[in-house]
C-alpha cells in the first residue's frame, strides 16, 4: 500500500510516496513538486530600528556546467582533478553536514575545468563546487 504525501521543509514542497509496510511508512520516493504554495502570514510587531547593513561577500552564482552544492555542509573531499574527464554519474566530491555524509556526482559529462573549493572548507546550498565544461 501506498500513499502520496506533500511536505513542505524551508519553504520547499515535496511530493513524497509512502509505502506502508507492517502499520510503519517508509520513504520511497521524493520529487519536488511543480507549485510551491506560500500562505501569507499576517504578524503585528512594534515597530524597531533597521539594523545596520553588514557588509559580506556576495554568492557566486552557478554557471552552466557547475555542480553546486544541494545544501550547507563542509567538505570532506573533493574526488577529482582539474582536467580529469569525467561522466554524470561520477562522484566528484563528498560533503558533510550534521555528521551525515553526502556524495555530489558531476551530473553532466565533460572534463574538470576548475575546482572551486577543497577539504574542509564551509559551503552554502547552490554554491558552486567545480565546474565542468
Amino acid at each position: 500500500m501506498s500513499k502520496q504525501l506533500r511536505i513542505t521543509v524551508e519553504g520547499k514542497t515535496y511530493d513524497v510516496t509512502v509505502e506502508v509496510i507492517g502499520g510503519a511508512p517508509s520513504v520511497t520516493s521524493i520529487a519536488p513538486s511543480a507549485a510551491v504554495a506560500a500562505a501569507p502570514v499576517a504578524v503585528a510587531a512594534a515597530p524597531v530600528a533597521a539594523p545596520a547593513p553588514v557588509a559580506s561577500a556576495a554568492p557566486v552564482a552557478a554557471g552552466a556546467g557547475d555542480v553546486v552544492s544541494p545544501l550547507a555542509a563542509v567538505v570532506v573531499a573533493v574526488n577529482v582533478k582539474v582536467g580529469e574527464a569525467v561522466t554524470a554519474d561520477t562522484k566528484v566530491a563528498t560533503i558533510e553536514a550534521m555528521k551525515m555524509n553526502t556524495d555530489v556526482f558531476a551530473g553532466v559529462a565533460g572534463t574538470v575545468k576548475a575546482i572551486h573549493v577543497a577539504a574542509g572548507a564551509s559551503v552554502q546550498e547552490g554554491q558552486p563546487l567545480l565546474s565542468i565544461g
